[in-house]
C-alpha cells in the first residue's frame, strides 16, 4: 500500500510503496513516511534543549562543547545540551552533581530575558500557522490544524516541516515535532525523535503502539503511582488495555478511568487558547541556610524583581501573590493571598510577599525562598493610579520609570539599594536608594520554565 512521505529538508513529498532512503531532490536521509502522514492535524512542538541552544546560537564557540544552564553551589540544571546528556547530566539535578558527571562542561547563567524574547518570536511563527495555539511552558505548545489546509494550500504535516526549518533557519534554534490525532499522543510523539524530531503516531496504530510501552509514558503517572501500580503486577500500558475499566475504576478511582481511557489512546481534550499560564514564579536556592527576616526579605526582593520583568514582558497580571519556602530539613511551605487588583508590579508582589513571609519567621532555617502569582489574566487596565494608594501610586511610577531607564540603558543601570552591591573593579555605580546592603549570590534554576537566575534587583531613580 502506498503511503505518503516528506523530505524535512527540501520539503518534497510524494507517495511511494515504500519510503525512499534518500530524498530524490535533495539527497537529504530526513525523511518521515506514515500511511496517515498527511490526514492528522494535531501537534505538540517541542524546542531542543532551549535555553542551551540559544546560548549556542549567540556563542557559535559553544557549538561543540557540553553546556549546562544553571549555577550556584547549591543550584540546580535548568537544563543541557545534548553533549552534556551523554554524561548523563539531566535537567533538575544537583549541580554538584552535574559537575562531577561531566567536569569539561561549560555552566551559564540563565537569561530568562532572553529566552521569553526568543519564545515570544516562535510564538508569533506559531500563530501564523493556525488560531489554536495552547503554550505549555517557554518552550513547548500544542496546535490544531485542522482546517487549515485551504489556508496553506497544504496538509498539516508540510505545514509544520515549513514551520521548523523556518524556525531553525530565522531564530537558530531547533524544535522537535510530535503529530497525531490527539493532544496526549502529539505529546508522546514528540519525545521519540529528539533532537530535530519529527514523529508520527497514526490512529490505525495506537493501541499496538501504546502497549508495549510502560505506564509511566502516560502523564501524570509519577514514581508513586508507578511503584503503585508495578506492585499491583500492572508494568506496561498493554497490560493497562487488558483491564476492564471498571476494574481500573474499582481499584484507583478517577485516576483508573483516566488510566483506561488513556491506555488505548484516547484523548478527547481540544486545543485550549484561553490559558496561556496558569502561575508564573520565581525562586532561588541558597548557598547556605538563612534564618532571619532581613536576610530572606533581600532574597524575596530579588526574586520578585524577576518575576515582574517575566510578567511585564509578556504583558500580564496576577491576582494572587503565593510564597514557598522551603526549610533546611526539605519541608515545603507555601501561603497565598488574593489582591484586591491584579498587579505586575514588583512592590506590590514584594510587599504581599514580605507580608506572608514574616509570619514564617520562627528560628527555622530555609534553604529555598520562592514567590508566585496565580489568576493570570492581560495586564490592559490594571494597576490604575487612580485606584491606587497614594504611597502605592508613587511607588508604582518609581518602578515603571526604572523600568523606562532599563530598557534603555540595560538592567545594571539601576539597581535597587536593598540589593546594591559595589563593583569589584571599583568602577561607577549604578543608581540606587541610600539604603544599600550587601546581598549573597545565589542561584537556583531547574526544568520549571517560570524559574529563573538570582541576580541584583531593587532601588531607587535618581
Amino acid at each position: 500500500m502506498a503511503a505518503p512521505w516528506l523530505c524535512r529538508d527540501c520539503l518534497a513529498f510524494g507517495t511511494a510503496a515504500a519510503a525512499p532512503a534518500r530524498c530524490g531532490t535533495c539527497g537529504s536521509p530526513r525523511i518521515r513516511s506514515h500511511e496517515e502522514l498527511f490526514s492528522l492535524s494535531i501537534a505538540h512542538v517541542d524546542c531542543d534543549a532551549f535555553y542551551a541552544s540559544v546560548e549556542k546560537r549567540d556563542d557559535p564557540s559553544l557549538r561543540d562543547k557540553p553546556l549546562i544552564i544553571g549555577g550556584g553551589v547549591r543550584g540546580v540544571v535548568s537544563t543541557c545540551c545534548y553533549i552534556a546528556r551523554q554524561s548523563g547530566v539531566r535537567s533538575a539535578m544537583p549541580m554538584f552533581k552535574a559537575r562531577q558527571l561531566c567536569p569539561d562542561a561549560v555552566i551559564i547563567r540563565p537569561n530568562m530575558a532572553k529566552y521569553v524574547e526568543v519564545s515570544r518570536r516562535i510564538r508569533g511563527y506559531m500563530d501564523a500557522l493556525t488560531p489554536l495555539v495552547e503554550p505549555l511552558s517557554i518552550d513547548e505548545a500544542f496546535l490544531d490544524l485542522n482546517g487549515t489546509q485551504a489556508l496553506h494550500k497544504a496538509p498539516p504535516a508540510l505545514v509544520l516541516a515549513r514551520f521548523a526549518k523556518a524556525v531553525e533557519t530565522d531564530i537558530g534554534v531547533s524544535i522537535s515535532v510530535g503529530l497525531s490525532h490527539n493532544k496526549f499522543l502529539a505529546k508522546v510523539a514528540s519525545d521519540l525523535d529528539k533532537p530535530r524530531g519529527f514523529a508520527v503516531i497514526g490512529a490505525a496504530e495506537t493501541v499496538s503502539f501504546l502497549a508495549p510501552k510502560p505506564i509511566s509514558l502516560i502523564y501524570g503517572v509519577g514514581k508513586v503511582l508507578a511503584e503503585t501500580l508495578r506492585k499491583d503486577g500492572l508494568v506496561t500500558i498493554g497490560q493497562l488495555q487488558d483491564e476492564p475499566p471498571e476494574n481500573l475504576m474499582r481499584r484507583y478511582g478517577e485516576m483508573g478511568a483516566r488510566l483506561s481511557r488513556l491506555a488505548r489512546g484516547e484523548d478527547s481534550r481540544r486545543i485550549s487558547t484561553g490559558g496561556e499560564m496558569k502561575t508564573v514564579s520565581s525562586e532561588t536556592t541558597f548557598n547556605s541556610d538563612i534564618s532571619s527576616l532581613e536576610a530572606l526579605s533581600t532574597e524575596l526582593l530579588n526574586v520578585t524583581e524577576r518575576l515582574s520583568e517575566r510578567l511585564k514582558a509578556k504583558n500580564i497580571v496576577g491576582d494572587t501573590v503565593t510564597l514557598k519556602l522551603k526549610s533546611a530539613g526539605f519541608r515545603l511551605r507555601t501561603r497565598a493571598r488574593h489582591l484586591m487588583i491584579p498587579t505586575q508590579l514588583t512592590n506590590v508582589i514584594y510587599e504581599t510577599g514580605l507580608q506572608l513571609l514574616a509570619r514564617e519567621i520562627d528560628g527555622t532555617a530555609f534553604r529555598l525562598i520562592g514567590i508566585g502569582v496565580s489568576g493570570i489574566d492581560t495586564a490592559d487596565g490594571t494597576d490604575p493610579a487612580d485606584l491606587l494608594e497614594p504611597a502605592v501610586a508613587r511607588k508604582a511610577a518609581a518602578e515603571r520609570a526604572m523600568d523606562r531607564v532599563r530598557t534603555r540603558f540595560g538592567r545594571e543601570a539601576v539597581v535597587r539599594g536593598k540589593l546594591y552591591k559595589p563593583r569589584p573593579d571599583g568602577g561607577p555605580a549604578a543608581a540606587t536608594s541610600p539604603d544599600a546592603s550587601p546581598v549573597a549570590e545565589t542561584m537556583r534554576a531547574d526544568a520549571d520554565p517560570t524559574l529563573t537566575e538570582n541576580d541584583r534587583t531593587e532601588g531607587k531613580i535618581r
